[in-house]
C-alpha cells in the first residue's frame, strides 16, 4: 500500500474519523505538530470551559506527537508551531505524498518548501473569499497567497466557496479535487427519540410546538443575537404566540447579553443550555424542527453544524456568510439562505416554516438525502484514489 503523511496541529473531531478510515486503505502516519500539549485538555476562552471531546481521537491510526519548541505553543498563531525534527521524521517515514492542513504555521510552511519537487505536496483547508479585503490589502493578500500556494501540487477543496478561494490564489482546476466537508452522519442520524422526548418535556415544549435551534459558540461571528431579535419579532405575531421555542446550546462572550434580553421578554419560550459534548449533540439536533446558523463572519468558513443538523433530518436556515450554505442549503427544498444581518429576512424565512408543518417534514427529509453525499467515505475515497495514482 502507498504511504501518506498528514501534517496537522492536533486531533480534531472532524478529522480523526477520516484518518481512521484512511488507515484502512493506505500506510498512514499523522504528524501532530502541536506536540504533547495539543492532545491534552484545553481551556476554550469562547466556551469558557476546559474540556476534552468524549469520542476517541487517538485510536485506529498511526500518529506521532512531534516536539514543539515554540515559546508560546498553540494553533492560534503562526509562531506557535516550531518542530525542529519535522523534516527528518517525515523523511524517515518515506511517504508517497504529504497532505498538509493549514499553511500559516512555521513548520507547515517548512514542510511545503522542503518537499516541493521531491514528494507530492497536497493541501487541505476551507478558507473562502466571503470576507476578502478590498483595495491594496486585497492585492497584497493575493500576491502573498499565490507565493504560498506555488508550493502545493494538489488541493482538496471542501465546497464551492473554497474552490473559488484556491482558484484566486493560484491553483488551477486541474490541481483541485473535491473532497467534501463532512461529519459522522450515522451518529447524528442514530435514533435518540427517547432522550428527545425527555428534553422537550423538561423544556415544556409540546409535541406540536416548533423548536428552533442554535448550536455553537455564542460569539459575534455566529451572530446568535440576530436570531434572538428575529424570534422576538416572530413571537409577536398572533399565529406564533406560545407555539414556537428557541433553544441556544453553547456558551460564549454574548451569553449574558442574550440571557438578559430573553429575560426582558418575560417569555418562557427562550431556553439556554450549556456546551454539550459530541455524544450528546444528536439529541439536540433531533429535538428541534429548524436549525438556524445566522453567521455574520468574518471567517465562518463552513459551519459544520449545518451538516450535523441535516444528518439529523432537519430544515435549515443559514445566512449567506456561512461558507457551506451555498452547497448544502437549497432554497425552498431543504431550507432557506438569507442575507447576513437581515433580521427581517430571517424572520420571514422562519415564519414560512413555522406555519407549514408539512413543509418542515419535507425539508428535513430532503436534508437527510442531500447530506448522504457529504460523508467521510466520499472524502476518504478521493484522497485514496489520488494517492494510488501517484508514481
Amino acid at each position: 500500500m502507498k504511504k501518506l503523511a498528514i501534517i496537522v496541529t492536533h486531533p480534531i473531531q472532524y478529522n480523526v474519523p477520516v484518518f481512521q478510515q484512511l488507515a484502512q486503505s493506505c500506510q498512514l502516519k499523522v504528524f501532530y505538530t502541536w506536540g504533547e500539549e495539543g492532545v491534552q485538555k484545553k481551556y476554550d476562552p469562547d466556551f469558557k470551559k476546559t474540556f476534552e471531546w468524549d469520542i476517541p481521537l487517538l485510536e485506529g491510526y498511526s500518529y506521532e506527537l512531534l516536539e514543539n519548541i515554540a515559546s508560546q505553543p498553540g494553533s492560534h498563531h503562526g509562531k506557535g508551531i516550531n518542530n525542529p525534527a519535522i523534516i527528518e521524521r517525515i523523511l524517515d517515514f518515506k511517504p508517497d505524498a504529504i497532505l498538509v492542513y493549514g499553511w500559516i504555521y512555521q513548520s507547515h510552511l517548512k514542510v511545503m518548501r522542503f518537499f516541493k519537487g521531491k514528494t507530492p505536496v497536497w493541501f487541505r483547508g476551507d478558507s473562502t473569499l466571503l470576507d476578502n479585503p478590498k483595495g491594496i490589502k486585497s492585492l497584497l493578500k493575493r500576491f502573498y497567497l499565490r507565493w504560498i500556494y506555488k508550493d502545493v501540487d494538489l488541493g482538496f477543496y471542501v465546497g464551492q466557496h473554497n474552490k473559488a478561494y484556491f482558484n484566486r490564489y493560484g491553483l488551477k482546476d486541474q490541481q483541485l479535487i473535491f473532497a467534501p466537508h463532512a461529519v459522522d452522519n450515522d451518529r447524528f442520524a442514530e435514533d435518540r427519540q427517547y432522550e428527545v422526548g425527555l428534553l422537550r418535556k423538561e423544556l415544556a415544549i409540546e409535541n406540536e410546538d416548533v423548536l428552533i435551534l442554535f448550536a455553537g459558540k455564542l460569539e459575534p461571528k455566529k451572530n446568535p443575537a440576530l436570531l434572538l431579535d428575529a424570534f422576538i419579532k416572530l413571537n409577536d405575531q398572533p399565529h406564533a404566540k406560545n407555539k414556537i421555542h428557541l433553544l441556544f446550546v453553547g456558551n460564549g462572550i454574548l451569553e449574558e447579553e442574550l440571557k438578559l434580553k430573553a429575560e426582558s421578554m418575560k417569555s418562557k419560550n427562550v431556553h439556554f443550555i450549556d456546551f454539550q459534548n459530541q455524544t450528546k449533540m444528536p439529541i439536540f439536533y433531533q429535538a428541534c424542527n429548524i436549525f438556524c446558523l445566522p453567521s455574520a463572519g468574518p471567517a465562518e468558513t463552513w459551519g459544520l453544524a449545518i451538516n450535523e443538523a441535516m444528518a439529523a433530518g432537519k430544515a435549515i436556515i443559514a445566512s449567506d456568510k456561512a461558507g457551506g450554505a451555498i452547497d448544502l442549503v437549497k432554497n425552498g427544498f431543504n431550507g432557506y439562505i438569507f442575507a447576513s444581518n437581515d433580521v427581517e429576512g430571517l424572520k420571514d424565512k422562519l415564519s414560512l416554516l413555522i406555519t407549514q408543518p408539512n413543509l418542515l417534514k419535507s425539508f428535513g427529509d430532503q436534508s437527510r438525502a442531500i447530506i448522504k453525499n457529504w460523508s467521510f467515505k466520499q472524502q476518504v475515497d478521493q484522497i485514496v484514489k489520488t494517492l494510488n495514482a501517484t508514481d
